[in-house]
């Protein structure tokens, strides 16, 4: 038995759909970007300022939690949201990705025999497993453990991975007791039509509280996961919110909303932010570039947020070429601010049937990779 999280659709403007999740610690309003905190923290970012960024809904991720700490610890301080003092909703991915991006692994029926990356340690992961930890972790929404079927993958292999799948994840729901908690299944598929909407009918037949897309954001490109978007998202149930898995590219995040997708999760937030990469309203701004050293101002002239009323290019420039922590801090505090507003746009230009004309300032401001635009910008 599972905690289902009540999820309608207040305004459409095409297939874009703009919706509220009523979880227990709070409404979730979509489209929404979810910041991920694999480690069971927001890297160099505190809860106080996670707080100020206006996001809505962060991730933990099951395979590294399992590694380090360990579930038993994390349930002992009473769950995730005690230990890490986070109050806003919590998903936890179920292990599945990780796993299988890791080279020396055995698939077998009941499930994935591997090494972990930090002592080489032989391990075993099946859907029980991952249920187990995600029950003990204590997230709002935990997913169910699938294969990721990496890209260039052959058409025989593809079709008898979606039999797999769909197999343990009904493993996964029998073995999720939680009551206080959701569970989202996953659609696999690879790159085929026919196998996509198999997998939908299969794992929809399960049934879960949300549907997630697995399997893109692997190697793919931008045209690509449209396509496959294209060929998938319309056959999924209208009535549970759709998650795109792995995405958070300003492009990729419109081009999602724009074929029907609610949710989305993605670490170049804050990857970017600790190299100096900052995303702002005409584009992305590398603060490190010699040109900002003596700029004095703020990263973004649009943005309210921490960072960027209060400090200007040259501090942060410098910050970064001291190598000062900080620096990353205050990347990350703008990033995660931005894109929590990126959305909250995004969303409002569906409610006012604005849509298209906000989604043509994306591609200005951040085009697909390789395009005349992206060549210009660059």
């Amino acid at each position: 038995m599972t905690c289902p999280i009540p999820f309608s659709v207040e305004a459409r403007h095409g297939a874009a759909r703009a919706g509220v999740l009523r979880a227990a610690r709070g409404e979730i309003r979509t489209p929404v970007f979810m910041p991920v905190g694999t480690q069971g923290a927001i890297r160099t970012l505190s809860p106080l300022h996670l707080a100020s960024t206006g996001s809505q809904v962060i991730l933990a991720n099951t395979y590294h939690l399992h590694q380090r700490p360990g579930e038993d610890l994390v349930e002992k301080h009473g769950g995730l949201h005690k230990m890490m003092g986070v109050d806003l909703p919590i998903l936890t991915d179920s292990g599945g990705f990780q796993v299988f991006s890791l080279k020396k692994k055995r698939v077998e029926e009941q499930g994935v025999t591997f090494s972990y990356e930090v002592d080489g340690r032989r391990t075993f992961l099946s859907p029980e497993i991952s249920m187990a930890i995600q029950q003990k972790l204590g997230a709002d929404i935990a997913m169910v453990f699938d294969e990721c079927l990496p890209h260039g993958v052959d058409r025989a292999y593809a079709e008898d991975s979606v039999g797999r799948t769909t197999r343990w994840e009904l493993r996964s729901k029998q073995a999720h007791t939680r009551p206080d908690q959701s569970l989202f299944g996953i659609v696999q598929g690879g790159f085929w039509p026919d196998l996509r909407r198999r997998s939908i009918e299969e794992i929809c037949g399960i049934g879960f509280d949300g549907y997630a897309i697995g399997g893109l954001s692997v190697g793919e490109g931008h045209r690509k996961m449209c396509e496959v978007l294209d060929y998938t998202v319309g056959y999924m149930p209208d009535d549970h919110p759709r998650y795109l898995m792995g995405v958070g590219r300003p492009l990729d995040l419109v081009e999602g909303v724009a074929r029907g997708v609610d949710m989305f999760d993605c670490v170049i937030q804050t990857r970017h932010a600790r190299s100096g990469m900052f995303y702002t309203t005409p584009g992305r701004l590398r603060v490190t570039d010699r040109r900002y050293r003596r700029d004095m101002y703020p990263v973004d002239t649009s943005c309210d947020c921490y960072t960027c009323t209060t400090f200007t290019r040259a501090y942060l420039h410098h910050l970064f070429r001291v190598g000062e922590v900080l620096g990353a801090t205050l990347a990350t505090i703008h990033n995660l601010h931005w894109f929590a507003g990126f959305m909250a746009r995004m969303r409002q230009s569906i409610v006012d049937g604005t849509f298209e004309a906000f989604r043509a300032e994306v591609h200005e401001a951040y085009p697909e990779k390789g395009s005349k635009r992206s060549q210009s910008k660059g």
